[in-house]
Formats: structure tokens, sequence, C-alpha cells
């Protein structure tokens, strides 16, 4: 069997199969947005879709419930579009291929986009049915979650009635989430000279691949390889013992996504082209054997090309080169109020070097915002000493944790009374909307849960699929349990 529709709960993976057929990567989401639409107008429920692009589908109390406290369900309606290199894929037109493999289910060389399509699925499950009890509820869906969280910032007051916000876009089954770090883009820009290639060299291309990647923040404490840093920290080496001179760069496309492939096209004297051949193996053999847990698929190759026609500035090359490789990543520090919980970290997210423009896209976060703005600064601090522009911009705040929230009270009682143990309460080193959306409805009482995820942002994405029954039972029984207003 490879038809998800027939998984349990099947509506809910009904719903998630039209999810997949509908393209829907980050600020393109204009068609799921139509869908939610008219399953709103088909269930006959009140439907509102704001300025920015949010949905809100509102369905009243099921017959004695109506003096429950209203709860808002909410999801994020795009995925991240990342895919393999050699995966013929467009995410604004192609569908997602599914995969069931055992007890998950994943995609055909791309993201699967269960992150957050799982959750907006058991949102219009519960919505479309007319057998689970419940107080009154709206649904809220926004856009842009992934590059910005565009969509929770453009909430404006009055929009949402409810009193509790479940995010249903956490991904680990069993834990309920009651922090979240905030975040940061920090962007470096700079242009530079370029040179006529000097006579007498050879081109060569370095690529950097097979590399997890994964989310910036879920997975930034894994040690996984980022493609950039490793790239820039050959590069260094081999300006020194080969005087490569560099004609591109790139590496990475999505601000929070760990980078799994890097490439630059460099130039050197062709008598020590033999020797750079062995050179970049030994290279490959070194990464493989220092990432050997992390990365079992690491590939780092050369290819001739032909030979550019203009390379950087060998001055200005150097300076780029070694703020890249000092610019902060990766775990900068861990909490000191909860035991395992990254609280500081960076991701040297995207790199692009060519035709005398130089850019650099950085994501920060931090569930301390004094700590996030110090790692901006610092980040910031290194590409000011080669001269080039930095901005920041997108700060989003974290969500305080509050131990004492009656939401969290009757889940963990509730899950207790289900499975027989008492959930993991934790923060998580990623943002969430809740964040932002307390910033505009101070009063909610705000609990993230949600499915078994593994490796989202990334062609690996998975989900499991006898935890979304569980979420999703787990969910019902919640709704049945909210307490009176």
């Amino acid at each position: 069997m490879n038809d998800i529709r027939k998984l349990k709960p099947e509506t809910l993976w009904s719903y998630f199969h039209d999810i997949t057929q509908i393209p829907h990567p980050s600020k393109k989401e204009e068609k799921i947005v139509e869908y939610m639409r008219e399953f709103g107008k088909k269930h006959n429920l009140e439907t509102v879709v704001d300025k920015t692009g949010n949905v809100v589908i509102r369905k009243p109390a099921t017959k004695g419930m109506e003096n429950r406290k209203g709860v808002i369900l909410q999801a994020h309606l795009d995925m991240v579009p990342q895919k393999n290199s050699d995966k013929k894929h467009d995410f604004e037109k192609d569908p997602i291929e599914t995969v069931i493999d055992g007890e998950w289910v994943k995609a055909g060389g791309t993201t699967l986009g269960s992150d957050n399509g799982i959750g907006v699925a058991a949102a219009l499950t519960l919505l479309a049915s007319d057998n689970i009890p419940h107080g009154p509820v709206e649904a809220l869906f926004t856009v842009d979650e992934e590059t910005g969280m565009t969509g929770a910032f453009g909430l404006t007051k009055g929009l949402l009635k409810g009193d509790i916000l479940l995010n249903l876009d956490s991904e680990d089954e069993g834990e309920l989430y009651v922090g979240c770090a905030g975040g940061v883009d920090v962007v470096a820009r700079k242009g530079y000279a370029q040179e006529k290639c000097p006579a007498g060299m050879e081109a060569f291309r370095i690529t950097a691949k097979g590399l997890k990647g994964g989310h910036s923040g879920i997975d930034i404490p894994l040690g996984r390889a980022n493609a950039n840093k490793i790239m820039f920290r050959f590069l260094m080496q081999a300006e020194s013992d080969f005087g490569i001179r560099i004609a591109e760069a790139q590496g990475g496309d999505l601000r929070n996504a760990i980078p799994r492939e890097s490439h630059s096209i460099v130039v050197l004297p062709e008598i020590k082209a033999s020797e750079f051949r062995k050179f970049v193996k030994e290279y490959e053999k070194m990464y493989r054997a220092e990432f050997s847990d992390t990365e079992p698929d690491l590939s780092f190759s050369l290819e001739k090309v032909e030979l550019p026609a203009r390379v950087m500035n060998q001055g200005e090359q150097y300076r780029i080169i070694r703020a890249l490789y000092a610019c902060p990543n990766g775990v900068q520090r861990m909490s000191q109020a909860m035991k395992g919980l990254v609280e500081t970290s960076n991701n040297l997210a995207i790199v692009r070097v060519a035709e005398g423009k130089f850019e650099t896209y950085n994501l920060t976060r931090s569930s301390v915002d004094s700590a996030k703005e110090a790692t901006a600064w610092k980040i910031a601090a290194v590409f000011h000493l080669i001269g080039a522009d930095v901005s920041q911009s997108g700060s989003y705040p974290g969500w305080k944790p509050d131990m004492a929230s009656p939401i969290l009270k009757t889940m963990s009682e509730v899950y207790n009374r289900m499975y027989g143990k008492v959930p993991e309460v934790k923060a998580i080193h990623a943002g969430l909307e809740c964040g932002i959306i307390g910033g505009v409805y101070k009063n909610l009482d705000m609990i993230s849960f949600g499915p078994t995820i593994r490796h989202p942002h990334s062609p690996d994405e998975k989900v499991h699929v006898p935890s979304v029954k569980k979420f999703f039972d787990y969910l019902c029984e919640t709704l049945k349990s909210v307490p009176v207003k």
C-alpha cells in the first residue's frame, strides 16, 4: 500500500493528501488559501481571509459545550521547498510525491510538508466532523511562517475570539511546548572588485554535497556540517597553499535550513593542478572522519571546468574568506533555565559570491532576547570589519514559559489519563508563532504540540504514522476537557 489516504485516521490523512497535491511553498500560498476558502464554504462555516492572507474558520460549539472556553487551533499553510540536487521538481507547480516507508511517511527526494501540513489537516478534520464534542472553535491558518512569520506579524487585534491557543506545529508526540526561541535575520552585503583571470591557470568547480541539513533550530544541536562553513574553511587553506583565486561561490538557499550543498569555482596555476586534486581528496577524507557520525554521505569533490573570464580582487578575496570562516555558526550557548535546551545559535544559511557582489544571510535564534541581540551584533561586527553593509530585520520575540498555565494542567491530566504517563513539558529552540500571536493577544493561554516529525526542512523529512493518530486522539480528548468560561 502506498496510498496515504488509507492510513488511520483516514479523514486526516485524506486532507493531508489534498494538501500535498496543492503547491504551497512560502510566499506562494494563493492556491491553498483558496482551498481553505472553498472548504469553509462547503461546510457552511464562517470563513475570513485577512489582508495578509491568513485564514480564520469558525465553528460553533457542539450541543452542551457552549459554556466552554473558546479554542483557537493554529497551524501554518506554507512549507519549506527543499529537494535533492538530482530531483526534478517545481514547488510552484508540482504535487508532492508521498511514500509510505514502514511506520513513516516521507516524500520522494523533496520536503514532505508534514511541517505543518499535518497540523492543518488535523484542524480541517475537526472542523468537518459532526461527532467530535467541542466548545467554540476557530482555526487560524497563517501564511509565510517559514520565511519570516509574515502571517503572524500581520495579525490585528479583534480578529480572534478564543481564550486558548493550541499551536499544532511541534514535532515530538508526547511533548508539550510552553516556550520557544525568538529570532532575527542578519544580512551582510558588499561589492568587490574583479580582475581578469591570470594567464597559465586551470579552473575547477569544488562541490560539497550529501549533507543532511535540516531545521536550523531543531537540528542545530546535532552537530551536522554546514556546507558553507566547510567550503570556506577549505578555501582559506587552499588560498594559502595554492594561491587559488575565486570566480564564484554559492551555498544554501533558505535562511532557516542548515545548508546541505555549496560550490565554488576557483582557478590556480596549471603546474599545481595535480597536487590540488590530491589536496581536495585529503579534505574529503578529513571531513568524512570529522563528521562520521552525523554526515555519512558527505561528498567533497572537484571537476575541471572552463576558465572564467574574471576572478575576485585578491585583497577582497582574502578578507571575505576569513570573515565567513570566522562568522559564528551553530550552538553558541545552552540554556541555564532548562536542561538540554539550546539557548542561542546562529545558522550561516546562505552565501553568494558572484559578478562583483557578495552577500550572506544568517538566522540568529535565542530564547533570551538580549543574547539574540548580542549574537546578531557579533556577526555584524565580523562583516563590518571587511567593510560590508549589515542589516538586521524580521526580529520576532520568544515565548516565555508559563508553568502555571491552566491548559497545561488540563492537557497533562488528559494525556496521563489516556496513555498512563505525564507528557514532557519543554521549550523549543525554534521560532513558533506563539510568541508573535501572544504579543497581540496577550491573555491567550497557549500550548504547542504535534506528532513526531523528523528532519523537517530537508528532503529527509518524514512523519511517524502511529504518532499522528495519538496526536489527533489527544487533540480530540483535550477539546472535550476544555474548562468552562
